[in-house]
């Protein structure tokens, strides 16, 4: 059995190298031509744990990376995975997507194959049956069921955990027509993740599915954010507590309840407001998920709040930024809020001092020389007014009285609460927790 694999960011070059690293023969394809010779030879385009030794593992067996579409034409599988990234209104973009689903077809009219095309990337409902689908018959000649398969197949992935989520995912999903193919591939899962649930489903309910799953997710978020501003409006109370116990709830759950400065990163900010969209376009009004959003962003207005309450006007004041990407373990710094909360202190004429273990050079091709870049947690916080902690990275949780002690003011702003249980001599202030 040959695969092809057409897009390799986050998702596609985490299946690629996964799959490679079984022992499958395996076809990975992106248009970029550069980023294609750097994978070929073992470099990532980007940080992600675990990834380097599974593709690494998977080239030396039966792995060809290329931009060259044709080479899929004898796959007897083909996953998309290129980005569906966020128009200005919220919408998503399927130009990508569309190209590559053109560039398939054009393939397809050419092969004696008749494969089994999974699409992973996360699309609005409706999309399979009137978007990609006409684009492939079209360019293929070829009909939908009779000479090739087309299913819906929507990721769940994490970032920092892609790897483990790749091998042993919760479930599987395969939206689509009970056809011979939709047989073919709940064997083929089957036998992949033994015990795994499979969900079969229609195309427009598999859709459905990816967005319903992230938008719980910020919802679960939200919900413990507000509460922990109310928490830190309570002297003594504690917001790690009322979660920890909340989450021992069945109904509830313990995941995804951990207050923070808002969720970012590649999908849930995008795919919320990609529904919300949705929603309008369909005539329901996505009240619960407007109320979602605006919550998220009143965090950045809380940490904003938080600073200039402990420093005044913050004209020409350092402060220190510490974590800029989203989350720990990635250098992923898409729609992190440290990058939202750095712009609002540049507006209020603040001098900005950032720092992160891995993220730093991301960062720089954004802001340039408009903020500096620390190379330690010491220097970032030197001549500081305020140190703002907005990552969970394990560095931030070991900061003693000697990363501090060439502050400006001795201040921190903990927005993940790793420092509330240390012995430092400063004024600390932790997003949900009563002071």
């Amino acid at each position: 059995m040959k695969i092809g694999i057409v897009g390799l960011g986050f998702v596609g070059l985490s299946l690629t190298s996964v799959l490679a690293s079984k022992g499958f023969n395996i076809t990975g394809i992106d248009i970029d031509k550069e980023k294609c010779n750097k994978i070929h030879n073992g470099i990532l385009p980007f940080f992600e744990p675990d990834l380097e030794k599974t593709l690494k593992n998977g080239l030396k067996k039966k792995l060809v990376i290329s931009n060259d579409f044709s080479l899929i034409k004898d796959c007897d599988m083909i996953f998309v995975t290129v980005g569906t990234p966020q128009k200005s209104n919220g919408s998503i973009e399927l130009s990508m997507i569309k190209n590559a689903i053109t560039n398939i077809g054009k393939i397809l009219a050419k092969s004696k194959k008749n494969p089994i095309i999974l699409i992973k990337s996360t699309i609005i409902p409706g999309t399979m049956k009137d978007v990609i689908l006409p684009i492939l018959e079209k360019k293929s000649g070829k009909k939908d069921g009779r000479e090739f398969g087309l299913i819906s197949n929507p990721e769940f992935l994490q970032e920092s955990s892609a790897i483990h989520d790749t091998k042993y995912p919760h479930a599987i999903v395969l939206g689509g027509t009970q056809t011979k193919y939709m047989k073919k591939m709940k064997n083929f899962f089957s036998n992949l993740h033994p015990n795994v649930p499979i969900i079969i489903t229609n195309h427009q309910t598999a859709e459905m599915i990816k967005y319903a799953n992230n938008s719980f997710l910020a919802t679960k978020i939200s919900f413990i954010n507000q509460l922990a501003n109310i928490c830190q409006n309570i002297q003594g109370a504690n917001i790690d507590d009322i979660a920890r116990t909340i989450g021992l709830d069945p109904r509830i759950g313990e995941l995804f309840l951990n207050a923070g400065p808002g969720y970012g990163g590649s999908c849930l900010p995008k795919d919320v407001k990609a529904i919300m969209n949705f929603s309008s376009k369909v005539g329901v009004s996505p009240l619960f998920l407007n109320a979602v959003e605006k919550t998220n962003q009143q965090q950045i207005k809380q940490i904003i709040k938080l600073i200039e309450k402990n420093c005044g006007n913050l004209k020409g004041k350092n402060i220190s930024v510490l974590g800029l990407a989203f989350k720990p373990k990635t250098d992923d710094i898409r729609d992190s809020i440290s990058l939202k909360i750095i712009e609002k202190l540049l507006k209020k004429q603040a001098k900005v001092i950032v720092h992160d273990p891995m993220a730093i050079e991301n960062v720089r091709k954004i802001f340039k020389s408009k903020i500096k870049y620390a190379n330690s947690i010491s220097n970032a916080l030197k001549d500081s007014y305020c140190g703002v902690i907005m990552t969970a990275w394990p560095e931030y949780s070991k900061i003693t009285n000697i990363n501090i002690k060439n502050m400006k003011k001795r201040i921190i702003i903990d927005s993940r609460r790793i420092l509330k249980n240390s012995k430092l001599d400063c004024t600390y202030n932790a997003i949900g927790i009563g002071n």
